[in-house]
């Protein structure tokens, strides 16, 4: 009985100790796993770049922010363009009759200060480089060497109301919207490179907001009164037709347009504090909040040309925000140089 007992305690003895050493094996094997599947992750986390994500996972990404101190371009600032070098440019700066420059770090300070009597609003760049500007007050579109600083008169047309917002083709033909505001009605120009000028449609709303999409085949056309954005078709030597209306609002302005390289058209809604992003069907794809109320106009710049540039006249100073796809002007940029 008693060898009996002692094997029957040696047998129970053995099955707890072989128990006990595949609970040990198999609980360091569950171990050893999550180990190597934590450094797994963690390493594949760590070479996960932000553009390797989606868009939502970008921080910031259509959250709007200050650029530029507020009041710094107290009166009227619009027309943001942005050259070859990064530097961003608005009219107004500090006072009327001025184009403002701000760096990479939301500085600004004066540029040029325009002849007597003009005042600035649309600005672009052409193909060599030129700033050219929309003078409403003299009916001119100004051109300023960038080294130099020398202003001339590029184009003269007394018959235009006051040209306000100008848009490019790649080969530097110029559009100009021309409202007039007491009537609340307007026309559209272009403006060739020999800088001979030839009214395209005459007749209609409160011209305003106008873009060129990113093929060179599309003009786009704003109403800010009736709220109209109308498409035409371009060809290659700036005439328009098969006119179309895109889109209609039933509340709020419009101002300034700017298209990005997917063809989609960023129009700031002015009174709104909103920019819309709208596709080449006319869809509302997404509507961007602003802290200002009053956005006049719209561009891209930034390392990857994605950032967008807002001027909000009731604050006086730039709004930015980034997107998803460079703006054409950064791709018209790149092709330049």
């Amino acid at each position: 009985m008693i060898i009996k007992s002692n094997i029957q305690i040696n047998i129970n003895s053995m099955k707890y100790h072989l128990s006990s050493f595949l609970k040990f094996n198999l609980m360091a094997i569950c171990s050893t796993l999550i180990v190597v599947g934590c450094k797994e992750k963690q390493k594949n986390d760590v070479k996960m770049e932000p553009e390797e994500m989606g868009l939502e996972a970008k921080v910031g990404a259509y959250q709007s922010r200050e650029f530029t101190h507020p009041s710094g371009f107290p009166s009227g600032i619009e027309g943001p363009a942005v050259d070859d070098k990064g530097i961003l440019y608005a009219v107004n700066f500090a006072r009327t009759g001025t184009i403002g420059q701000v760096n990479s770090s939301g500085e600004a300070s004066l540029f040029v200060n325009l002849p007597e009597g003009s005042i600035g609003n649309g600005i672009r760049f052409n193909s060599k480089g030129e700033m050219l500007i929309a003078d409403y007050t003299k009916h001119n579109i100004l051109k300023v060497d960038l080294d130099t600083k020398e202003i001339s008169v590029f184009a003269h047309n007394a018959n235009m109301n006051q040209p306000n917002d100008i848009a490019i083709m790649d080969n530097d033909i110029l559009f100009a919207s021309d409202p007039d505001w007491k009537n609340s009605k307007g026309q559209i120009w272009r403006i060739d490179t020999n800088g001979i000028i030839t009214l395209l449609e005459g007749d209609m709303g409160t011209t305003n907001g106008i873009e060129v999409s990113p093929d060179n085949k599309t003009l786009y056309v704003n109403e800010s009164v009736q709220r109209n954005v109308w498409a035409y078709d371009l060809s290659p030597t700036g005439e328009i037709s098969n006119k179309r209306l895109l889109i209609k609002f039933e509340d709020f302005g419009m101002d300034g347009m700017r298209t990005d390289v997917e063809g989609n058209l960023y129009i700031a809604r002015h009174g709104k504090g909103t920019v819309v992003k709208v596709s080449p069907e006319g869809k509302i794809l997404r509507e961007i909040e602003l802290k200002g109320k009053t956005p006049s106009n719209i561009a891209f710049g930034g390392k990857h040309g994605s950032t967008a540039f807002i001027t909000l006249q009731d604050n006086g100073n730039f709004e930015t925000f980034d997107t998803e796809h460079p703006g054409r002007e950064f791709q018209m940029m790149k092709k330049n140089n």
